[in-house]
């Protein structure tokens, strides 16, 4: 992450984080990170929020690999952002905007990789339950 990061976090992109808290839930695995950016990492801290984004990992992991797009993922009501939206959208956008070659080559193949199994599990497990 923090190499993911470097460039926005030193060219001042990620200036709108400072002090702020946004947390990431992962809604059915029970997970929840506040992040905020002090000095030049961005990390988590054990406050309350401003604003979240909720998921399941599937959901979250689809988003992170890039094989959905957020728009979609949030009119579908997959992902639900609460709390302080222009926060929210502000971060997302940023991540829309990361080149995604500065992602290091092993996390996007392993992140490719996770979310279409997930992906896959997923509509395995609804043909089941039909």
């Amino acid at each position: 992450m923090a190499r993911v990061l470097a460039t926005p976090i030193h060219d001042g992109s990620l200036d709108f984080m400072r002090g702020r808290k946004l947390a990431i839930e992962v809604t059915d695995l029970g997970l929840r990170w506040v992040l905020t950016l002090r000095g030049d990492r961005l990390g988590v801290v054990d406050e309350e929020p401003e604003a979240s984004v909720r998921g399941s990992a599937t959901d979250l992991l689809l988003l992170a690999s890039r094989l959905e797009d957020a728009d979609t993922l949030f009119f579908q009501r997959a992902l639900v952002l609460t709390g302080d939206t222009e926060l929210g959208l502000t971060a997302r956008n940023l991540l829309e905007r990361l080149p995604w070659e500065s992602v290091p080559l092993g996390l996007r193949i392993a992140l490719n990789r996770g979310a279409r199994f997930a992906r896959s599990a997923r509509a395995a497990h609804r043909c089941e339950a039909v």
